[in-house]
């Protein structure tokens, strides 16, 4: 099989190296001096070091064009903010193979379109490529770990089962397990929410709050994620899953999550500009938060957990003042929604 990987991220770059062990993998990067680094080095020093290159990787940063009609599956590695862009350019090429993305979060409402409220990503692609046969590996993994051959359970996500067939016979092994879903709306707002809650939960641990206290906020958190994502026509069973709780228990408290990172460094007084200028990586959480509660205000979900975020990241809150906002509220059956 012959994979193409769009985008030589830390993400990008481990599933890459994961994936040229037992098939011919591509690694492509839109910026031509990265690739040529790579290739002199045979390693990611910017996003992934210390992870050699097997002698199966290839790398590339020729435009995209007629030369990926020659792979079996193409991964879609990019920031949520360049899955737009990509996505067109594939539906301008007639890519006829399964695509799939790995970022996990909500597309900024484009200022272009009055009626763009934030799109998930099969949301981009109902919107732009509609004919491309696709859809979302996600789950619970650090990059680094992957590269690592550390064992590791992902979801692929589509509604077309030759996606979801073709991830499992290109990614499937005994360090990587491959689980199957057609739930992406369950699978995406998971990968979305439990962003969010890695930037509460790191402030949380920031501020020394203790266990349960921890514990609290994850479990609440899972209860936001659940409630948006049935609003939206997903599954709830998805969320007790590798895309739901999976991905919210490592990334909330993995000390590998940039997530986790920003509530960390938001505990110790830093502004966001501090955080994001010293991260070097994309924390995708700190740009959907916003438009992840914007989602559920116009279905009436309350997220009190998410708000609480977006206030602190808008500078309308200050971090002592998060912890009381959160426990001043009124007491609620705990079966009942917010």
């Amino acid at each position: 099989m012959k994979i193409a990987v769009l985008g030589a991220g830390a993400w990008g770059t481990a599933l890459a190296v994961q994936s040229s062990l037992a098939h011919f993998t591509t690694l492509w990067a839109r910026d031509s001096s990265q690739t040529l680094q790579m290739q002199a080095q045979r390693v990611n020093a910017k996003y992934l070091e210390g992870v050699s290159f097997p002698p199966n990787l290839a790398l590339s940063s020729v435009s995209l064009g007629g030369w990926l009609h020659d792979f079996d599956l193409i991964i879609i590695a990019t920031p949520m903010s360049a899955l737009r862009p990509v996505l067109v350019e594939l539906a301008g090429l007639k890519i006829l193979k399964p695509v799939v993305w790995l970022c996990k979060g909500i597309e900024a409402p484009q200022e272009q379109c009055l009626l763009s409220k934030g799109l998930l990503a099969h949301e981009i692609l109902a919107q732009v490529a509609p004919e491309l046969i696709a859809g979302a590996l996600s789950g619970p993994s650090f990059a680094q770990e992957v590269a690592h051959l550390k064992p590791t359970a992902l979801v692929a996500a589509s509604v077309h089962a030759k996606v979801r067939d073709t991830l499992v016979q290109a990614l499937h092994t005994d360090r990587l397990r491959i689980y199957a879903t057609t739930d992406i709306v369950g699978v995406e707002v998971g990968g979305a929410v439990k962003n969010v809650m890695a930037i509460a939960t790191g402030l949380c641990d920031g501020l020394k709050l203790g266990l349960n206290a921890r514990a609290a906020l994850i479990t609440r958190g899972l209860s936001e994620m659940t409630a948006l994502g049935v609003a939206l026509g997903a599954r709830a069973q998805t969320f007790m899953g590798l895309s739901g709780l999976g991905d919210l228990v490592l990334t909330t408290t993995g000390d590998l999550s940039r997530n986790r990172k920003v509530g960390l460094c938001l505990a110790q007084g830093l502004s966001l500009e501090q955080i994001m200028s010293t991260l070097g990586h994309v924390a995708e959480g700190v740009y959907c938060a916003k438009t992840v509660a914007l989602r559920a205000g116009e279905l009436g979900i309350e997220m009190p957990i998410t708000s609480a975020v977006v206030a602190l990241l808008e500078g309308r809150m200050k971090v002592q003042d998060a912890v009381g906002h959160l426990m001043a509220r009124s007491a609620k059956d705990e079966e009942s929604d917010f």
